[in-house]
C-alpha cells in the first residue's frame, strides 16, 4: 500500500491558510455589520462663505456674485532687465591641439566653455578677453571671444 503524499508540513500550511481565510471573512462581516456609512448625503461636503469645508449646505443669503472676467489667472510679468551681453573674463585653460578651453568670468567667477570656432582672435592662457554667451548642448558657451 502506498503512503500519502501529504507531509506534515503541507498539512500545517493548509491549516494556516484556512485559518487566515476564516479570520478575514470574520473581519469583513464585522465591518459590514458595524459600518455607519451608506447614503450619498453622508459623503457630501460643502464649502461655506469663508472657504472652509462643512457638512451643512451654505446659506444662500450669504452668497456673493463674482464676475468671472475679473479673475486673473497668469504668471506675473517680469520686468525686462537690461543685461550687457558682452562679458569680460580671463582664459583659465586653453588646449591649442584640441581646440577648446575655459574662460573664467571676472564678475561671477563662473567658468564657461569656449571652442576654437568661437574665437575671433588667437588666445592663450592668462589672456583677458571679452565674450558673449550662447546656449549650447551642455550649457552656456562663450562665443565671439576677443582679446582686450
Amino acid at each position: 500500500m502506498a503512503k500519502s503524499q501529504d507531509t506534515f508540513n503541507k498539512k500545517e500550511k493548509e491549516k494556516k491558510r484556512l485559518k487566515k481565510r476564516q479570520e478575514k471573512n470574520l473581519k469583513r462581516e464585522d465591518r459590514k455589520s458595524n459600518s455607519t456609512g451608506g447614503d450619498l448625503e453622508n459623503m457630501l461636503a460643502y464649502v461655506d462663505e469663508n472657504g472652509n469645508l462643512t457638512d451643512t449646505p451654505p446659506d444662500p443669503s450669504k452668497k456673493r456674485k463674482v464676475n468671472a472676467s475679473s479673475i486673473e489667472i497668469s504668471v506675473p510679468r517680469r520686468e525686462e532687465e537690461e543685461i550687457d551681453p558682452i562679458r569680460t573674463g580671463r582664459i583659465d585653460f586653453f588646449n591649442d591641439s584640441k581646440g577648446f578651453g575655459f574662460i573664467k568670468e571676472k564678475d561671477t567667477q563662473e567658468k564657461y566653455f569656449v571652442h576654437v570656432n568661437g574665437l575671433l582672435e588667437d588666445v592663450k592662457e592668462g589672456d583677458n578677453v571679452v565674450f558673449e554667451l550662447e546656449r549650447g548642448l551642455k550649457g552656456l558657451n562663450a562665443v565671439r571671444v576677443k582679446k582686450v
